[in-house]
């Protein structure tokens, strides 16, 4: 009903020019999804007189095509607009609420329950463009990078979970407390946490006394030599590859921290849009022609 007053009704002076905006599949699916504005909820303000179809298209395609807001193509609403509706949006954790509701799809639609009672932690070192300021970036020794680390939590298909952004220099078991605790908070019926060798030692002892966790750390055979897939580890591997295949992610240029989340937020969206316009199913995979 929220949406059928105008505030985010569909409005065809717009047409699908990019491959980041919503088909209408999508949005057939993402339109009842869509968090129900501070207006209809009593909490005071205005009706907003955007369309939100275009501006969820508009913060798409800055994040997959890795401009800068000033970059956005004409036929998208003004930039500061469209800013400010991804200002809000951080603000108010809805791309994160947003994004649980299209989780939770998914997973009734493979057969598991909304929420999860396993997860898989991991941590990705980036580099940090200019704009990121020196009091949240560092130097990962281990990956030889300047800038800022992501640390993330997803269920065992991949879907994510919690998103944690610090400076890389931060140690994964410094930050897995705050992300594994952060994880415990948001979904209670996690009992089981997969993760690699960094998060070994008082990190353990910490999930298992404190939060009611069970992680279990899976190591690198010693006799394994070159890239290796290992159990539970491969799918946290995989969702990273999807989030950076937005190349607004392929290096940090957000100043606030809570900006950088809310990118991976927004870039995890879109596979996961697309995936339930395909009623679950993942993406076909390529086949290559053989040659004649």
């Amino acid at each position: 009903m929220a949406h059928r007053l105008g505030n985010a009704a569909d409005q065809p002076d717009r047409t699908r020019r990019y491959s980041s905006d919503l088909t209408d599949a999508e949005w057939h699916l993402v339109r009842p999804l869509l968090p129900v504005p501070a207006w209809l909820n009593g909490k005071g303000g205005r009706p907003e007189g955007f369309c939100h179809r275009q501006m969820i298209d508009g913060v798409r395609y800055l994040v997959a095509e890795g401009v800068r807001w000033a970059s956005l193509p004409t036929d998208f609403p003004k930039r500061r607009a469209v800013y400010r509706f991804f200002r809000r949006w951080r603000d108010n954790d809805l791309i994160k609420e947003l994004y649980g509701r299209l989780r939770a799809r998914l997973r009734e639609l493979a057969g598991k329950k909304a929420e999860p009672t396993a997860a898989i932690i991991d941590s990705q070192s980036v580099k940090a463009d200019a704009t990121v300021p020196t009091a949240s970036r560092g130097y990962d020794a281990g990956k030889k990078i300047n800038g800022r680390k992501r640390h993330i939590a997803v269920d065992t298909l991949g879907l994510l979970l919690t998103v944690l952004v610090t400076a890389a220099s931060v140690k994964d078991n410094d930050a897995g407390r705050d992300l594994l605790d952060q994880l415990r908070t948001e979904h209670r019926r996690i009992a089981l946490v997969w993760a690699d060798s960094g998060y070994t030692g008082w990190l353990v002892a910490f999930a298992t006394t404190v939060l009611a966790l069970a992680l279990t750390v899976v190591k690198r055979s010693d006799d394994a030599t070159g890239f290796v897939v290992l159990p539970r580890r491969w799918v946290v591997e995989r969702s990273f590859s999807w989030l950076i295949r937005a190349r607004r992610l392929a290096r940090d240029y957000e100043t606030r921290i809570d900006s950088a989340e809310a990118m991976a937020w927004w870039a995890a969206s879109i596979p996961a849009t697309r995936r339930l316009a395909r009623s679950g199913a993942p993406a076909p995979r390529r086949v290559k022609l053989s040659a004649a």
